[in-house]
C-alpha cells in the first residue's frame, strides 16, 4: 500500500508542525473562555471551529445553553481549531473529552485507534459546500492541468474534491500531481489565492465558498448538495472521546441537550443566531464576516441532529479508494442513544441508530 505509506509520512510531518501551535493556542483560549464553575470537579473540554457551519455549538455557548444543560456541577472548558486534525489530536492527547467537528477527522480518529478513541453522538450540520472556479471555466473538461485547492489534506473538501475528479477521469496524487493539481491550504490563504488568480478553483466550505464568489469573483462550478441523496450530507457533527462517553454518560446526556436546544434556536430564529455567529468570530478571529455573506451562506445549510450516517459511509469509501483511509469497518463509530433520549424527551422525532 505505498499510497497508505506517503499519507503516513506526510501525516507525521504535519502533525509535529502544528503540535506546538495547538498547545500554545489551546490554552489560551482555555484561560479566556467563559466556564461553569461547579463543586463536582467534572470538566467538559468542548472543542469547535470558529465557523458558520459550527453555528450550532457558537450559539449554544453564546446564549449559555450548554452551561445550562450541565448545571452548576460541571466546569465547560472551551477549545477552538481551525482544521479537524488537531482536534483530533487534542482527544488523542486527552487534552479534549468532545468537540465539533468535520466528518473525515472523525473517521481518520476511529480508524487510527482501531476504533477505540472516538464516537458520533449527534449531527450538528449539514450541507455548505462548493466548488468555486474562475468565470471562465464552465465545464470539468476545463480543469486538465488546473490548480486547485482544498483546505488541508485529507479533510472533508479535500475528499469530496478528489472523488469527484475521478468520477470525471482525472488522476490526482496526494503530493499534488497528476492530472489536477492540489494544493491544500488553509481557508483564508485559498480566498487570497484566488483572488490573486494564482489558483483556478477551490473545494471549500461555507462562508469560504459565497465569499469566492462575492469576493473574488468566481462562479459555482458544482454545488456539492446536487451530489447528494435529496442535498444532505453531514457537515459538522459532535464527537466523544469513549473513555469519556463511558466515565460520565449523564453528563454527556446533558451536553446534548444543550446540543438539541441550540439547533432549535438556530432553526426558530436564523437571523438572531446569524448576529451571534458573526459577532462570536469576530471576538475569535479578530475579523467580522459581512452580514450579507452569512445570510447568503446560511441558506446552503441545514441544522440538524441527525448526523446522516449514509454520507459519513459514502466519504469514508470515498477516501478509502483515494488511498487516504484505511481499509476496515466503521461499524459502531456511532452512539446515538443518548440523543435519542433526549430527542424523546423534548417530544422530536428518533434519529435510527445506524
Amino acid at each position: 500500500m505505498p499510497k497508505l505509506s506517503r499519507l503516513s509520512r506526510l501525516v507525521f510531518i504535519w502533525r509535529h508542525a502544528v503540535a506546538a501551535v495547538w498547545v500554545s493556542t489551546a490554552l489560551i483560549v482555555a484561560a479566556c473562555s467563559p466556564t461553569a464553575e461547579g463543586a463536582s470537579g467534572t470538566t467538559v473540554r468542548l472543542g469547535y471551529f470558529p465557523n458558520i457551519t459550527h453555528a450550532t455549538a457558537i450559539v449554544g455557548l453564546e446564549r449559555g445553553l450548554f452551561a445550562d444543560a450541565l448545571g452548576d456541577g460541571v466546569r465547560l472548558e472551551l477549545h477552538t481549531f481551525n482544521a479537524g486534525g488537531d482536534a483530533i489530536e487534542a482527544i488523542f492527547s486527552g487534552a479534549l473529552d468532545a468537540s465539533y467537528i468535520g466528518p473525515n477527522p472523525a473517521l481518520n480518529a476511529f480508524a487510527e485507534s482501531n476504533g477505540q478513541a472516538i464516537r458520533i453522538i449527534s449531527g450538528a450540520t449539514s450541507g455548505g459546500a462548493a466548488l468555486v472556479v474562475r468565470q471562465e471555466i464552465t465545464s470539468p473538461e476545463q480543469l486538465a492541468g488546473a490548480r486547485l485547492a482544498s483546505p488541508q489534506l485529507g479533510n472533508t473538501q479535500d475528499v469530496a474534491l478528489r472523488a469527484w475528479l475521478a468520477e470525471q477521469g482525472y488522476e490526482t496524487t496526494l503530493e499534488g500531481g497528476g492530472d489536477v493539481e492540489i494544493l491544500p491550504q488553509a481557508n483564508g490563504d485559498i480566498l487570497t489565492a484566488f483572488g490573486a488568480v494564482e489558483l483556478a478553483g477551490a473545494w471549500v466550505p461555507e462562508p469560504w465558498a459565497t465569499r469566492m464568489v462575492e469576493e473574488a469573483g468566481g462562479h459555482v462550478l458544482v454545488d456539492e448538495a446536487e451530489l447528494w441523496p435529496d442535498g444532505d450530507f453531514v457537515t459538522t457533527h459532535l464527537i466523544v472521546a469513549t473513555q469519556f462517553l463511558e466515565d460520565h454518560p449523564d453528563v454527556v446526556k446533558d451536553l446534548l441537550v444543550g446540543q438539541v436546544e441550540a439547533n432549535g434556536f438556530v432553526n426558530a430564529e436564523p437571523e438572531e443566531s446569524q448576529r451571534m455567529v458573526r459577532q462570536a468570530i469576530a471576538e475569535l478571529t479578530g475579523s467580522e464576516l459581512d452580514a450579507d455573506v452569512v445570510a447568503a451562506a446560511w441558506d446552503k445549510l441545514t441544522f440538524t441532529n441527525d448526523p446522516i450516517a449514509s454520507s459519513l459511509a459514502e466519504s469514508a469509501a470515498d477516501a478509502q479508494a483515494l488511498g487516504l483511509l484505511e481499509e476496515r469497518s466503521f461499524d459502531g463509530i456511532y452512539d446515538l442513544t443518548l440523543l435519542n433520549e433526549v430527542l424523546v424527551a423534548a417530544g422530536e422525532d428518533l434519529v435510527p441508530q445506524p
